[in-house]
C-alpha cells in the first residue's frame, strides 16, 4: 500500500502528525489521544499498515 493512501485514511479519522523523528513520522488520533509511528517508505506492507490502525484506534483499510 501507497504510505499516501494510509496517511489520507488516518487523517479521515482525526489522526494528525505530531512530530518528526529520525526514520518515522508519529501520528496522533486527535479523539483518542493514541500515538503510533508511521515509516517514511514509499510502500508500506499490508500488515504494518493494520497495526498502524489498529494503534490508532481507526478501522482496517479494504
Amino acid at each position: 500500500m501507497k504510505r499516501q493512501k494510509l496517511l489520507k485514511h488516518l487523517a479521515t479519522f482525526n489522526c494528525t502528525l505530531l512530530r518528526e523523528g529520525s526514520s518515522h513520522s508519529i501520528y496522533i488520533n486527535q479523539l483518542t489521544g493514541n500515538m503510533a509511528p508511521v515509516p517514511r517508505h514509499s510502500d508500506i506492507k499490508e500488515v504494518m499498515a493494520g497495526k498502524i490502525c489498529k494503534e490508532l484506534g481507526v478501522p482496517k483499510i479494504i
